[in-house]
Protein backbone atom coordinates (compact mmCIF):
# COMPACT_ATOMS: atom_id res chain seq x y z
CA UNK A 1 0.00 0.00 0.00
CA UNK A 2 1.43 3.37 -1.01
CA UNK A 3 2.12 6.08 1.55
CA UNK A 4 -0.38 8.36 -0.24
CA UNK A 5 -3.13 5.74 0.00
CA UNK A 6 -2.32 5.17 3.68
CA UNK A 7 -2.57 8.91 4.31
CA UNK A 8 -5.92 9.12 2.49
CA UNK A 9 -7.34 6.20 4.50
CA UNK A 10 -6.13 7.67 7.80
CA UNK A 11 -7.59 11.06 6.91
CA UNK A 12 -10.91 9.47 5.95
CA UNK A 13 -11.09 7.56 9.23
CA UNK A 14 -10.29 10.73 11.15
CA UNK A 15 -13.06 12.62 9.35
CA UNK A 16 -15.55 9.81 9.97
CA UNK A 17 -14.66 9.86 13.66
CA UNK A 18 -15.02 13.63 13.79
CA UNK A 19 -18.42 13.51 12.09
CA UNK A 20 -19.62 10.85 14.52
CA UNK A 21 -18.48 12.95 17.48
CA UNK A 22 -21.17 15.62 17.42
CA UNK A 23 -20.97 16.71 21.05
CA UNK A 24 -20.68 20.39 21.94
CA UNK A 25 -20.52 22.47 25.11
CA UNK A 26 -21.66 26.08 25.09
CA UNK A 27 -20.86 28.50 27.93
CA UNK A 28 -24.04 30.28 29.08
CA UNK A 29 -22.31 32.27 31.84
CA UNK A 30 -22.07 32.08 35.65
CA UNK A 31 -20.99 28.44 35.52
CA UNK A 32 -23.93 27.24 33.42
CA UNK A 33 -23.38 25.35 30.17
CA UNK A 34 -25.50 23.83 27.41
CA UNK A 35 -24.62 20.32 26.26
CA UNK A 36 -25.54 19.35 22.69
CA UNK A 37 -25.75 15.78 21.39
CA UNK A 38 -27.11 15.83 17.84
CA UNK A 39 -30.86 16.64 18.27
CA UNK A 40 -30.83 16.55 22.08
CA UNK A 41 -29.79 19.20 24.59
CA UNK A 42 -29.26 19.38 28.33
CA UNK A 43 -27.59 21.82 30.70
CA UNK A 44 -25.07 21.49 33.50
CA UNK A 45 -23.88 23.85 36.22
CA UNK A 46 -20.33 24.04 37.54
CA UNK A 47 -19.82 25.43 41.07
CA UNK A 48 -16.87 25.34 43.48
CA UNK A 49 -18.71 22.61 45.43
CA UNK A 50 -19.50 20.39 42.46
CA UNK A 51 -21.65 20.03 39.35
CA UNK A 52 -25.37 19.83 38.73
CA UNK A 53 -26.14 17.80 35.59
CA UNK A 54 -29.54 17.59 33.94
CA UNK A 55 -30.61 14.84 31.53
CA UNK A 56 -27.69 12.48 30.74
CA UNK A 57 -29.32 11.66 27.34
CA UNK A 58 -27.59 8.32 26.66
CA UNK A 59 -24.55 6.36 27.77
CA UNK A 60 -22.17 7.60 25.05
CA UNK A 61 -23.13 11.23 25.54
CA UNK A 62 -23.01 10.90 29.33
CA UNK A 63 -19.59 9.25 29.20
CA UNK A 64 -18.21 12.08 27.07
CA UNK A 65 -19.77 14.76 29.27
CA UNK A 66 -18.56 13.13 32.48
CA UNK A 67 -15.00 13.11 31.14
CA UNK A 68 -15.29 16.77 30.14
CA UNK A 69 -16.47 17.72 33.63
CA UNK A 70 -13.52 15.88 35.15
CA UNK A 71 -10.84 17.24 32.83
CA UNK A 72 -12.10 20.77 32.22
CA UNK A 73 -13.55 21.62 35.62
CA UNK A 74 -12.22 19.01 38.06
CA UNK A 75 -15.32 18.92 40.28
CA UNK A 76 -17.52 16.00 41.39
CA UNK A 77 -21.06 15.61 40.05
CA UNK A 78 -23.30 16.25 43.05
CA UNK A 79 -26.75 16.13 41.39
CA UNK A 80 -28.21 14.52 38.28
CA UNK A 81 -31.71 15.82 37.51
CA UNK A 82 -34.18 13.99 35.26
CA UNK A 83 -36.53 16.33 33.38
CA UNK A 84 -39.13 13.58 32.86
CA UNK A 85 -39.46 9.86 32.15
CA UNK A 86 -38.54 9.51 28.48
CA UNK A 87 -35.57 7.24 27.84
CA UNK A 88 -34.00 9.40 25.12
CA UNK A 89 -33.30 12.01 27.80
CA UNK A 90 -32.50 10.03 30.96
CA UNK A 91 -30.57 6.95 29.87
CA UNK A 92 -26.84 6.78 30.61
CA UNK A 93 -27.17 8.08 34.17
CA UNK A 94 -25.13 5.18 35.52
CA UNK A 95 -22.04 6.94 34.18
CA UNK A 96 -22.42 9.56 36.93
CA UNK A 97 -23.23 7.12 39.73
CA UNK A 98 -21.05 7.56 42.82
CA UNK A 99 -21.35 7.80 46.58
CA UNK A 100 -21.56 11.61 46.44
CA UNK A 101 -24.12 11.87 43.59
CA UNK A 102 -27.85 12.36 44.20
CA UNK A 103 -30.30 11.50 41.41
CA UNK A 104 -33.36 13.76 41.37
CA UNK A 105 -36.77 13.42 39.70
CA UNK A 106 -40.45 14.06 40.18
CA UNK A 107 -42.21 11.19 41.96
CA UNK A 108 -44.20 10.28 38.80
CA UNK A 109 -40.98 9.96 36.83
CA UNK A 110 -39.53 7.71 39.53
CA UNK A 111 -42.71 5.64 39.58
CA UNK A 112 -42.60 5.14 35.82
CA UNK A 113 -38.89 4.25 35.83
CA UNK A 114 -39.64 1.54 38.40
CA UNK A 115 -42.85 0.25 36.82
CA UNK A 116 -41.44 -0.02 33.30
CA UNK A 117 -38.02 -1.29 34.45
CA UNK A 118 -36.13 1.43 32.61
CA UNK A 119 -32.39 0.87 32.29
CA UNK A 120 -31.29 3.94 34.18
CA UNK A 121 -30.51 4.92 37.78
CA UNK A 122 -33.48 5.12 40.11
CA UNK A 123 -33.88 8.62 41.59
CA UNK A 124 -32.77 8.87 45.20
CA UNK A 125 -34.49 12.21 45.81
CA UNK A 126 -38.08 12.78 44.63
CA UNK A 127 -40.66 15.50 45.16
CA UNK A 128 -44.34 16.32 44.58
CA UNK A 129 -44.66 19.94 43.45
CA UNK A 130 -41.47 21.89 44.11
CA UNK A 131 -37.87 21.26 45.08
CA UNK A 132 -35.00 23.71 45.53
CA UNK A 133 -31.36 22.65 45.34
CA UNK A 134 -28.56 24.87 46.61
CA UNK A 135 -24.97 24.30 45.60
CA UNK A 136 -21.94 26.58 45.54
CA UNK A 137 -23.88 29.82 45.70
CA UNK A 138 -26.41 28.86 43.01
CA UNK A 139 -30.05 27.86 43.38
CA UNK A 140 -31.83 25.39 41.13
CA UNK A 141 -35.62 25.42 41.37
CA UNK A 142 -37.63 22.42 40.11
CA UNK A 143 -41.40 22.68 39.64
CA UNK A 144 -44.11 20.31 38.50
CA UNK A 145 -46.92 22.07 36.65
CA UNK A 146 -49.23 19.13 36.01
CA UNK A 147 -49.40 16.94 32.89
CA UNK A 148 -47.67 18.20 29.76
CA UNK A 149 -45.34 15.60 28.23
CA UNK A 150 -44.55 12.15 29.47
CA UNK A 151 -44.82 11.58 33.21
CA UNK A 152 -43.44 13.86 35.89
CA UNK A 153 -42.09 16.46 33.48
CA UNK A 154 -40.75 19.50 35.35
CA UNK A 155 -39.29 22.94 34.70
CA UNK A 156 -35.75 23.58 35.93
CA UNK A 157 -34.89 27.20 36.75
CA UNK A 158 -31.31 28.29 37.45
CA UNK A 159 -32.18 31.40 39.41
CA UNK A 160 -28.79 33.13 39.61
CA UNK A 161 -28.20 32.55 35.89
CA UNK A 162 -31.79 33.51 35.00
CA UNK A 163 -32.00 30.47 32.74
CA UNK A 164 -34.98 28.13 32.33
CA UNK A 165 -34.56 24.55 31.09
CA UNK A 166 -37.63 22.67 29.86
CA UNK A 167 -37.69 19.49 27.80
CA UNK A 168 -40.13 18.65 24.99
CA UNK A 169 -43.17 20.74 25.98
CA UNK A 170 -41.55 24.02 24.92
CA UNK A 171 -39.59 24.15 21.66
CA UNK A 172 -37.93 27.28 20.24
CA UNK A 173 -37.31 27.88 16.54
CA UNK A 174 -38.99 24.67 15.41
CA UNK A 175 -42.49 23.25 15.25
CA UNK A 176 -43.65 20.96 18.06
CA UNK A 177 -42.90 17.33 17.27
CA UNK A 178 -45.05 15.97 14.44
CA UNK A 179 -48.38 14.57 15.82
CA UNK A 180 -47.59 15.66 19.39
CA UNK A 181 -47.30 12.08 20.58
CA UNK A 182 -47.40 11.73 24.39
CA UNK A 183 -48.39 15.38 24.84
CA UNK A 184 -51.21 16.68 26.98
CA UNK A 185 -51.78 19.72 24.79
CA UNK A 186 -53.89 21.80 27.16
CA UNK A 187 -51.42 20.81 29.86
CA UNK A 188 -48.55 22.10 27.71
CA UNK A 189 -50.34 25.42 27.40
CA UNK A 190 -51.04 25.56 31.14
CA UNK A 191 -47.44 24.71 32.01
CA UNK A 192 -46.01 27.26 29.60
CA UNK A 193 -48.28 29.96 31.02
CA UNK A 194 -46.97 29.05 34.49
CA UNK A 195 -43.26 29.28 33.65
CA UNK A 196 -43.68 32.61 31.89
CA UNK A 197 -44.27 34.07 35.36
CA UNK A 198 -40.68 33.17 36.31
CA UNK A 199 -37.77 35.58 36.19
CA UNK A 200 -35.59 34.30 33.36
CA UNK A 201 -33.76 35.79 30.40
CA UNK A 202 -32.50 32.66 28.65
CA UNK A 203 -34.48 29.58 27.64
CA UNK A 204 -32.89 26.22 26.85
CA UNK A 205 -35.02 23.38 25.55
CA UNK A 206 -34.31 19.68 25.28
CA UNK A 207 -34.40 20.10 21.49
CA UNK A 208 -33.91 22.82 18.89
CA UNK A 209 -32.79 26.40 19.52
CA UNK A 210 -31.82 28.47 22.53
CA UNK A 211 -34.01 31.54 23.10
CA UNK A 212 -35.45 34.07 25.53
CA UNK A 213 -38.75 34.82 27.27
CA UNK A 214 -40.17 36.48 24.14
CA UNK A 215 -39.51 33.27 22.20
CA UNK A 216 -41.37 31.25 24.83
CA UNK A 217 -44.28 33.70 24.63
CA UNK A 218 -44.39 33.24 20.86
CA UNK A 219 -44.35 29.46 21.25
CA UNK A 220 -47.29 29.73 23.65
CA UNK A 221 -49.16 31.87 21.10
CA UNK A 222 -48.67 29.18 18.46
CA UNK A 223 -49.95 26.43 20.75
CA UNK A 224 -52.95 28.48 21.88
CA UNK A 225 -53.94 29.40 18.33
CA UNK A 226 -53.42 25.86 17.06
CA UNK A 227 -55.53 24.40 19.85
CA UNK A 228 -58.33 26.98 19.62
CA UNK A 229 -58.61 26.80 15.84
CA UNK A 230 -58.73 23.01 15.74
CA UNK A 231 -61.33 23.07 18.52
CA UNK A 232 -63.41 25.67 16.65
CA UNK A 233 -63.30 23.56 13.50
CA UNK A 234 -64.41 20.44 15.36
CA UNK A 235 -67.25 22.35 17.04
CA UNK A 236 -68.36 23.58 13.61
CA UNK A 237 -68.66 20.00 12.42
CA UNK A 238 -65.67 20.11 10.09
CA UNK A 239 -63.82 16.93 9.21
CA UNK A 240 -60.11 16.60 9.95
CA UNK A 241 -59.30 17.17 6.27
CA UNK A 242 -61.41 20.34 6.25
CA UNK A 243 -59.70 21.63 9.39
CA UNK A 244 -56.27 20.98 7.86
CA UNK A 245 -57.31 22.92 4.77
CA UNK A 246 -58.72 25.87 6.71
CA UNK A 247 -55.96 26.42 9.29
CA UNK A 248 -53.00 28.42 7.99
CA UNK A 249 -51.06 30.05 10.89
CA UNK A 250 -48.73 31.63 8.34
CA UNK A 251 -47.34 34.04 10.95
CA UNK A 252 -45.33 31.06 12.23
CA UNK A 253 -44.09 29.90 8.82
CA UNK A 254 -40.48 30.74 9.73
CA UNK A 255 -40.38 27.86 12.21
CA UNK A 256 -38.39 24.84 11.08
CA UNK A 257 -40.57 21.98 9.73
CA UNK A 258 -43.59 24.32 9.40
CA UNK A 259 -44.87 22.98 6.08
CA UNK A 260 -44.23 19.34 6.92
CA UNK A 261 -45.46 19.34 10.52
CA UNK A 262 -48.38 21.81 10.64
CA UNK A 263 -50.80 19.19 9.23
CA UNK A 264 -49.43 16.67 11.72
CA UNK A 265 -49.78 19.15 14.62
CA UNK A 266 -53.41 19.73 13.58
CA UNK A 267 -54.03 15.99 13.40
CA UNK A 268 -52.51 15.47 16.83
CA UNK A 269 -54.70 18.13 18.44
CA UNK A 270 -57.77 16.75 16.66
CA UNK A 271 -57.10 13.22 17.91
CA UNK A 272 -56.68 14.44 21.50
CA UNK A 273 -59.96 16.33 21.28
CA UNK A 274 -61.79 13.30 19.90
CA UNK A 275 -60.34 10.91 22.45
CA UNK A 276 -59.19 12.67 25.63
CA UNK A 277 -61.83 15.41 25.56
CA UNK A 278 -64.49 12.96 24.39
CA UNK A 279 -65.63 15.10 21.46
CA UNK A 280 -65.75 12.00 19.30
CA UNK A 281 -68.80 10.68 21.12
CA UNK A 282 -70.61 13.86 22.12
CA UNK A 283 -74.27 13.75 21.11
CA UNK A 284 -74.39 17.49 20.42
CA UNK A 285 -71.71 17.41 17.72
Amino acid sequence: MSRLLQTLIATSLLLIGFMAQSYEIEDLGDGLHRFIDDRHRSVFLITPEGAVVTDPLNKKAATWLNEQIKTRFNVPVKYVIYSHNHSDHIYGAEVFKSQHTTFVAHKLTAQDIKNTQMKTVMPTLTFDDELTLNLGGSTVKLNYHGPNDGRGSVSILFEKQKTLFVVDWIVIGRMPWQKLWSYDIQGMINSTQAVLKYDFDTFVGGHADIGNKADVTRYLSYMEQLYSQVTAGALAGQSLDEIKKNIKLDQFSDLKQFDAWLPLNIEGVYERLMEESGMGWRSDL
